[in-house]
């Protein structure tokens, strides 16, 4: 396999866009959609179905409640923002099959799909990955 070849391979195996988890999602794929920013921006919005687990608080115990036989979703605000990144990277090293989702919350919605809010967050809009 060509350098070029293997660096889309590599691209797809470790990404997913919204198109992609949203068909999924409806074909009831076993998924666990981890937000990995704030838990107040979590309440501001969030993808349907996702879990909050702060990329800071990731450990052994914080994710022992995650499905080990799913493969995890992780996402935050979008390009902005690197909490997937770094939830990604942690959850692998806790042996988690991982993807991250292209765009984030950002491009879920500018694909126009749905988002669960439990509250009216003052920080709204503003990144939530502290």
């Amino acid at each position: 396999m060509n350098d070029q070849l293997k660096f889309y391979a590599d691209k797809l195996a470790y990404e997913i866009d919204s198109w992609d988890l949203h068909v999924a999602i409806k074909a009831e794929e076993r998924l666990t959609i981890i937000d990995m920013r704030s838990p107040e921006a979590f309440q501001a919005a969030h993808i349907p179905g996702a879990i909050n687990i702060p990329h800071r608080t990731i450990s052994a115990i914080s994710v022992s409640h995650v499905d080990r036989s799913s493969l995890v979703v992780s996402y935050c605000d979008g390009i902005g923002c690197n909490a997937s990144t770094q939830g990604a990277m942690k959850m692998l090293e806790l042996g988690f099959k991982v993807k991250e989702l292209i765009g984030g919350l950002d491009w879920w919605k500018r694909d126009g799909h749905a988002v669960n809010s439990e509250s009216r967050s003052e920080n709204a809009g503003q990144c939530g990955c502290g």
